[in-house]
């Protein structure tokens, strides 16, 4: 039986049972917590089924889910329960009265959110880390969401090194910013290693937008080392399609409109969407 329709039919039981007994204010009983969507960034949905389920219980999510609040159309029987998710791994909730006594205690497993690239080459599979680089992630998946990525090139291919994309359109016309540069994170404990992912920017440390590379080696030298020598920001790593990314290291580069190490033959990323 499907999620809500299950938990309705619960719902409707114990009303009727409520119904049997005398009126006045009782206190909240939780008897089911189902999460219906739980992601990271997004806007999660939880119904919790009991009876007596009144706005005044207090939903503490600690800060892995912002801005908890109940939608009007929550009934005493189930409480539709939203917030948005700001974490990964282990998300907790406690119900508790308006007193504080604790109704009902659980946790959800929030997955740590990942993106899929494609090219004429094959697809790339991005994990990202928003525990580490927040920043980073959050403008990364807002650019994602937007469809700004689709048709980008890559268009900075260096093998050895790191391929790069994010910022041209086919012929090297540079794509204007959505959103303001953002802080760089590179003190975050996170490596520059064969595989992994990172904000491309100026020579000034907080230029990051949208562009993005990709290690195809390790490059320590990239990493942070002291506010004189900041480093690049690593936001995720590679979990499938590292091949992909050697194969477009590996194609005839040259210099276009000024620019150098540009792929003869233009590399677009035909989609980008998130997964999860």
């Amino acid at each position: 039986m499907p999620l809500v329709r299950r938990l309705c039919v619960f719902a409707g039981c114990l009303l009727a049972l409520a119904g049997c007994g005398s009126g006045g204010s009782f206190e909240p009983q939780v008897s089911a917590v189902e999460p219906l969507l739980i992601q990271y960034g997004k806007k999660a949905t939880i119904y919790v089924g009991g009876i007596h389920l009144n706005a005044d219980m207090v939903a503490d999510f600690g800060a892995g889910c912002t801005s908890p609040s109940y939608a009007e159309s929550s009934s005493p029987t189930l409480a539709i329960l939203n917030c948005t998710v700001a974490t990964v791994g282990e998300l907790g909730l406690t119900l508790r009265t308006a007193a504080g006594k604790v109704l009902a205690q659980t946790s959800f497993n929030v997955p740590a959110p990942r993106v899929a690239l494609t090219t004429a080459v094959g697809s790339i599979t991005l994990e990202l880390d928003p525990l580490a680089a927040p920043k980073s992630v959050d403008n990364f998946l807002a650019y994602v969401s937007a469809g700004f990525y689709k048709d980008t090139l890559f268009h900075r291919v260096i093998p050895g090194f790191v391929i790069q994309a994010g910022g041209f359109n086919s012929g090297m016309v540079q794509k204007t910013d959505l959103n303001a540069p953002i802080a760089l994170e590179s003190d975050n404990g996170l490596s520059n290693l064969r595989g992994t992912v990172a904000m491309a920017r100026t020579s000034a440390p907080d230029s990051a937008t949208s562009q993005f590379f990709i290690n195809l080696v390790d490059n320590l030298s990239l990493d942070y080392r002291s506010a004189a020598s900041p480093g690049y920001a690593v936001f995720g790593r590679v979990i499938s399609g590292l091949d992909v990314a050697d194969a477009i290291a590996a194609t005839p580069t040259s210099s276009v409109n000024g620019y150098a190490d540009v792929p003869v033959t233009e590399l677009p990323i035909t989609v980008m969407v998130r997964l999860q």
